[in-house]
């Protein structure tokens, strides 16, 4: 069973059970998924629907910010609903020891040195985490490793690489 066909059957449980939270949020992700599948012409492979449902929770979390800073409590409880449904057809998150490693790796192997280089390590970490972790949240640790492996070397060297005056 493909992903998108459990998106549909779990959208007619969840009708039957008049699950109604549940059943705006599948609607939303098979909408969603559709409309990529329609653009590309062709029905969508399970890890493309999963980059489609990680749009979306994207989008979620963005909004949730939004509701909550404009202090509309319903609509963040709306949407944190809609984001725990799409959540279940994810795959299991990283935690911060499994994405750190991920990221040391990916540092060591591009040879990074400074925060100037987090392109590089971005285009390494990202492919292995696909799906896996939140692209700003990837971008924020690998500046963060960046930054302390930075003053590491800098307290190690005792001066900061530039030429003495």
């Amino acid at each position: 069973m493909t992903l998108s066909d459990k998106l549909q059957a779990d959208l007619t449980a969840a009708i039957r059970a008049r699950d109604e939270a549940r059943r705006d949020a599948l609607r939303m992700a098979i909408s969603a998924v559709y409309n990529a599948s329609k653009a590309a012409g062709r029905p969508l492979a399970d890890d493309e629907v999963v980059a489609v449902l990680g749009r979306e929770v994207k989008a979620r979390r963005e909004s949730i910010e939004a509701y909550a800073a404009a202090g509309r409590d319903s609509a963040v409880a709306h949407e944190e609903a809609a984001l725990a449904v799409i959540g279940d057809y994810l795959p299991a998150q990283l935690d911060e020891a499994e994405l750190a490693a991920e990221i040391s790796r990916a540092i060591d192997e591009t040879g990074a040195t400074s925060a100037r280089e987090i392109g590089r390590v971005m285009a390494a970490v990202m492919p292995r985490v696909k799906g896996r972790a939140d692209g700003r949240q990837v971008s924020e640790a690998v500046a963060r490793e960046l930054a302390r492996r930075d003053v590491a070397s800098h307290d190690q060297t005792g001066h900061d690489g530039g030429e003495a005056a």
